[in-house]
């Protein structure tokens, strides 16, 4: 039985992570890649990453995805670029015109019909049309502070209101987060951003909670959210950002989900690079009020840069199995670690 065929469009910190991870598994391999780098393109993925090939095929990096993602190319390409459904949806066209399904780490992607219905009919449309999957995952949105808290109320047998709390390292990602975060911006800037609606900050809000109440049954009839700058009084430097003292160091971002009128799902994420420079522990945190109340906790914070990269590897089985179409993480079967052939995992 050949081997899962994997191409990666995107090969920064999330999409070259990827690369890491699959080079690591049995049955699974990348046969190409799309970036737009100079320094990389025209060159083995084995090469820029400094890593053995141990006898896989060359897996060479190309500018045009053409080159890379045709029929018969691959079975899933993992798309590594954007954060907003709008920017991602022709590549993921693209793609899945091939008859190739999709993984993509658009954070919008994890439930696009949130804020993008129309484009998500289309998204889904395209997919059934051509026979193949296309999911939206990471995780953030896409685990810790949405599929993770439908999976916890599934203990209960009423549940009253939910508060999810993630206190994250920015490090680990790449310059697009670093942008639309505001590292290293001033705090006027940033301000002045936020008033206009051009700060992005963090991507998710809308779909995380979309996702829990379409999962609980509940119809929410408003939505909101806020940003505010995290500012530092030290230099910060992370692998992709830089913030120096009186700087923009992340954002804390809170949402809020109602229903009938009350808040039934609050949203706190702060989010920095190199927190534990000035003292802030990371963690992730649910409490569900209900019956029987359920509180948890996990500290440090699961690692967001590996955690996104591991979910988006882990879905592949997963997404190739599923019936044509547009998935969420709540149409899928539970993530898992793939620590076998993943041969064996396909249907």
């Amino acid at each position: 039985m050949e081997n899962v065929k994997i191409a990666i469009w995107g090969f920064g910190a999330m999409g070259s992570g990827m690369a890491r991870m699959l080079a690591t598994k049995k049955g699974v391999e990348v046969v190409g890649v799309c970036d737009m780098h100079p320094d990389r393109v025209g060159k083995n993925m084995y090469e820029v990453l400094e890593l053995e090939q141990a006898g896989r095929p060359d897996a060479m990096i190309k500018d045009k995805i053409e080159d890379v993602v045709y029929k018969g190319s691959c079975d899933l390409c993992l798309i590594a670029t954007d954060s907003f459904t709008k920017k991602a949806f022709p590549k993921i066209k693209y793609v899945l015109e091939q008859k190739i399904n999709v993984i993509s780490t658009a954070e919008e992607m994890a439930y696009p019909k949130a804020q993008e219905p129309e484009l998500a009919k289309e998204i889904d449309r395209i997919a059934l049309e051509n026979g193949v999957s296309v999911l939206g995952t990471g995780i953030n949105p896409g685990l810790i502070m949405d599929l993770l808290v439908v999976c916890l109320t599934g203990c209960m047998t009423n549940v009253e209101s939910l508060e999810a709390k993630r206190v994250n390292s920015l490090s680990p990602f790449g310059p697009a987060v670093m942008e639309e975060q505001g590292v290293g911006m001033s705090i006027d800037k940033f301000n002045k951003e936020v008033e206009e609606g051009t700060m992005a900050g963090h991507v998710g809000f809308a779909e995380s909670i979309g996702m829990i109440a379409d999962a609980l049954g509940w119809k929410v009839d408003k939505f909101e959210q806020q940003m505010k700058p995290i500012a530092t009084d030290v230099d910060r430097k992370s692998p992709y950002g830089f913030a120096k003292a009186g700087d923009v160091a992340g954002v804390n971002m809170t949402g809020q989900g109602y229903v009938d009128g009350e808040v039934k799902i609050d949203m706190i994420h702060p989010q920095q690079i190199e927190p534990e420079q000035v003292g802030v522990n990371t963690g992730d945190y649910i409490t569900i009020k209900g019956t029987p109340e359920v509180n948890m906790s996990i500290t440090p914070e699961v690692e967001g840069g590996l955690g996104t990269i591991a979910m988006c590897v882990n879905m592949i089985p997963l997404v190739i199995n599923a019936d044509a179409g547009l998935k969420t993480m709540i149409d899928l079967p539970v993530p898992r670690a793939i620590m076998g052939d993943f041969r064996n995992y396909i249907k």
